[in-house]
């Protein structure tokens, strides 16, 4: 995408451009086919896989940025004390966001991983009127009541929060915050995150390779391709988020989790009982409700 090949990245803006769109729209189809990948490797600990979508998303990212020729604003990053926690923080989300996903899939929770990402538009829009002090419509605030009702069915049901779903949410949530708080580009936040974590994956992958617990000779492809299912989407996000209102971003975020929904009825099977049957579509009218409340504020 030609956005991606610009020689510098662009601030950050309060209209959406039509370069931000195509970077979002593709980040989240590739995050909705996102489960099959994953499944495939459900004999593999959410651990592992996690350290090794750190791993090979370093190189991915980091060749973006020699493209760019942007390499000196990872290097002023990394000698940023304030710049550099930020980092950690976000990188902190992304590697919580990503263990829980995998550890879902792998547990047949894929409907509950698709609950909490139809959840996060919702959380987004509280987080700004908590923390960003934006004004909601009672529409907004009925929307998000409905989400939480939702919630509250399920947990009846089950006798537990559905806490994959709240994970997700709110780690996900934060991690949309940060990334849009962030002060660099969105390829030189993607590649600061990862080389923060790089170490910690590293030394999981030495350990578990000397005890005998590795699974890279038998998977080793497949682990490989964890980089590129990780970074390019990831980088098609950040470049997006930062082209796009939070709000844009909240709306074109229903994507994902309907193909992940579908993916999870129609492909793996995951029985759809009745206080699902109930708490979905409460989750889908609250998001119709809180879109259409915006699309009327923002006309």
């Amino acid at each position: 995408m030609s956005g991606m090949a610009q020689a510098s990245d662009p601030p950050v803006q309060d209209g959406d451009s039509a370069a931000g769109l195509g970077f979002a729209v593709s980040a989240y189809f590739l995050w909705g086919f996102l489960p099959l990948y994953m499944k495939a490797l459900s004999h593999v600990p959410a651990v592992e896989i996690v350290a090794h979508r750190v791993i090979w998303s370093v190189p991915i990212a980091g060749l973006v940025l020699v493209v760019l020729g942007r390499t000196a604003d990872i290097r002023a990053a990394l000698a940023t004390p304030s710049m550099l926690a930020m980092g950690c923080v976000s990188a902190a989300l992304i590697s919580i966001n990503w263990g829980i996903y995998i550890w879902a899939i792998a547990e047949g929770q894929t409907l509950e991983a698709a609950l909490g990402y139809y959840i996060n538009p919702l959380f987004s829009v509280a987080i700004g009127a908590i923390i960003l002090r934006e004004r909601l419509t009672r529409a907004q605030w009925a929307a998000i009541a409905l989400a939480a009702a939702a919630v509250l069915v399920l947990t009846l049901d089950a006798g537990r929060l559905p806490w994959v779903a709240i994970g997700l949410t709110v780690s996900w949530g934060l991690y949309a915050l940060c990334k849009k708080s962030l002060p660099i580009g969105p390829n030189q936040g993607f590649l600061l995150e990862v080389l923060i974590l790089a170490p910690l994956a590293l030394g999981y992958w030495a350990f578990i390779a000397q005890s005998g617990d590795s699974h890279f000779d038998t998977d080793m492809w497949m682990l490989l391709g964890c980089g590129v299912v990780t970074a390019v989407p990831l980088l098609f996000y950040a470049n997006g988020a930062k082209r796009l209102k939070l709000t844009t971003i909240a709306i074109l975020q229903y994507i994902a989790p309907t193909m992940i929904f579908l993916v999870a009825v129609f492909v793996f099977g995951e029985p759809f009982g009745t206080a699902r049957a109930i708490a979905f579509p409460m989750i889908w009218a609250a998001l119709v409700m809180y879109t259409v409340s915006m699309l009327r504020a923002r006309r």
